[in-house]
């Protein structure tokens, strides 16, 4: 990929794919935004359904725990069905889910409903890159980063619609979710047609197997550390800012876009001159340092640090999902698999843990947690560099791989 200009007019232009590859990249950009669509309405969820902030925090913790679970689960059905209809099945997941969320009457309801929400999003996004490598035309590296740019807008703007839909009411984020994903779904049925399957079927114990490789084994234990101190800010922190759904869509707006430029423009630019070791090592630390400064900061302070936190983030999502898909000889989509089921349990945790570990102490304390939970992730890269120097040497500095998995980020 070195060499190559995705933005140059030719067959293989970011600017020049077929509808099928954009009505795909269009439905990611909605999908990655339910991830964050409901940060800024966090406490207006709370008051609407007289919670408390550990309850509402569930919403998150539903959503990533059955998004963990799927990932042994969404290569052996797109393997078994091909990925138009698993993309459709998520999908379909999604309009219902998304919905039905929007209708709750009770915060059991909607973390409920937020639960089938994953699963629908865990088969959608774990198939949609390969899809939109498959239908690209001239090439992947304009399709790769026709995706990243989806995921970092995603990311980006599902926080500011959820803002300027939750203004009026906590339900209406939901809704038009909903309406999106259905849009996306048409699309999708219409310019879409179904990729060739795998010569190999997947099955539900190859992602298991494939951590048993040292290497991939430590990405994925260094990943689980990280992604306990990341959704400690995307979850637990809008409570601490306690801002209008604007304000707060605006801070994680800007949030998301310093996470798309650093993950997509920045980071591979730092890997080519430092290492992907290195970069990864020092991110970490200083996200630590950033959440340190954000938990015993002014208001003024935790506002600026929870912006800065998207660049460690979209730099340490960079070069985790490479380092997962080329540190082990497994199939990059079991790899993944294997990744993305260890690391997406932290997802689910950090936002139940962050709240009653508030509640057992002080306000500060789950930044603390979160911040030595960042640099045991770097201790981990230290202690098994010797597994992942080769393969971070050997790493061609790119945006991300073809058979990526990178939910989210990734």
């Amino acid at each position: 990929m070195q060499g190559e200009d995705p933005f140059d007019q030719g067959a293989g232009s970011i600017l020049r794919q077929p509808k099928a590859v954009w009505a795909t990249a269009g439905a990611s950009v909605v999908a990655f935004m339910g991830i964050g669509l409901v940060d800024p309405i966090l406490p207006s969820i709370a008051k609407g359904l007289e919670a408390t902030p550990s309850q509402v925090s569930l919403l998150f913790t539903s959503y990533f725990l059955i998004t963990a679970v799927a990932m042994l689960v969404t290569g052996f059905v797109s393997s078994r069905i091909g990925g138009r209809k698993t993309l459709l099945a998520g999908l379909a997941l999604v309009v219902v889910f998304a919905a039905l969320s929007g209708t709750s009457s009770s915060v059991g309801e909607l973390v409920g409903f937020r639960a089938g929400w994953g699963l629908g999003n865990a088969l959608f996004v774990s198939t949609a890159l390969a899809v939109i490598v498959g239908a690209a035309a001239g090439g992947s590296s304009a399709a790769i980063l026709l995706y990243e740019s989806a995921l970092g807008l995603g990311m980006a703007c599902g926080p500011l619609v959820g803002a300027l839909l939750g203004d009026a009411s906590w339900r209406y984020p939901f809704f038009g979710t909903a309406a999106l994903m259905a849009i996306g779904f048409v699309c999708i049925t219409a310019f879409l047609k179904e990729q060739p399957r795998p010569a190999r079927k997947t099955s539900l114990l190859d992602p298991i197997k494939a951590l048993g490789h040292g290497g991939l084994a430590s990405v994925a234990t260094s990943a689980f550390f990280y992604n306990y101190s990341f959704f400690t800010i995307l979850a637990f922190t809008p409570f601490v800012l306690n801002m209008t759904p604007y304000k707060s869509g605006a801070v994680f707006f800007a949030w998301g876009l310093l996470l798309a430029v650093f993950s997509v423009l920045v980071a591979p630019r730092l890997q080519e001159r430092f290492g992907s070791l290195k970069v990864l090592g020092a991110s970490l630390v200083l996200l630590a340092v950033d959440l340190l400064v954000l938990g015993y900061g002014d208001h003024t302070t935790a506002i600026v640090c929870t912006i800065v936190s998207g660049a460690f983030i979209g730099m340490n999502n960079t070069v985790y999902t490479e380092l997962a898909l080329g540190v082990s000889d497994a199939p990059r989509p079991v790899a993944s698999a294997g990744y993305n089921f260890v690391r997406w349990f932290a997802a689910a945790a950090a936002p139940y843990l962050a709240p009653k570990i508030e509640e057992w102490s002080d306000i500060h304390i789950p930044f603390v947690v979160a911040a030595v939970t960042a640099v045991a992730g770097a201790v981990v890269v230290w202690i098994r560099r010797a597994a992942l120097t080769h393969e971070a040497e050997e790493l061609e500095p790119r945006h991300a791989t073809e058979d990526s998995v990178a939910v989210f980020a990734d």
